[in-house]
């Protein structure tokens, strides 16, 4: 992932990610510690502003065979988005996710999952993430993160 100027006045912090995610996403599917039936992934902060992590999926998040499921694919690449707000103090719902599926995800091969913010203009943040495995980037994403309007509730 090509290194940028992150626009925006919060420094990203690994006691920030952590604090936000138990508070904001306690049970989370893909990156709650909590939650029996998660990933469990765990983000971690980088020099750069941005967040990664490292999964292996296994035959139970199967699609097609010997391949990741791309819904699943999307939810890692999301949450990897969703992580690097929490690093850098944001907490926003997501409102548009693109993904682009280059290549096939392989069940059992390790893979690193990276996001970073590309603007963040409250109260609207544009990131971006990538999924790369065996050294080829095998999917992309971009998506618009809106931060909840908390006069109005949110479900």
């Amino acid at each position: 992932m090509p290194d940028s100027v992150l626009n925006t006045a919060n420094e990203p912090h690994p006691d920030r990610l952590k604090a936000i995610r138990a508070e904001a996403h306690p049970y989370c599917v893909v990156c709650s510690q909590s939650n029996p039936a998660g990933l469990g992934v765990q983000f971690t902060v980088r020099d750069n502003g941005s967040v990664s992590a490292s999964f292996i999926g296994h035959a139970g998040l199967e699609g097609y065979q010997g391949c990741l499921h791309g819904g699943l694919i999307a939810s890692l690449l999301d949450g990897a988005m969703t992580n690097c707000l929490f690093a850098h103090g944001y907490v926003a719902l997501t409102a548009e996710l693109k993904v682009r599926y280059r290549k096939p995800v392989l069940i059992g091969v390790e893979m690193t999952i990276q996001a970073r913010i590309l603007r963040s203009q409250n109260p609207l943040h544009l990131l971006e993430a990538e999924l790369e495995q065996e050294g080829c980037v095998k999917v992309i994403a971009s998506a618009k993160f809106c931060e909840p309007d908390e006069s109005a509730g949110h479900s």
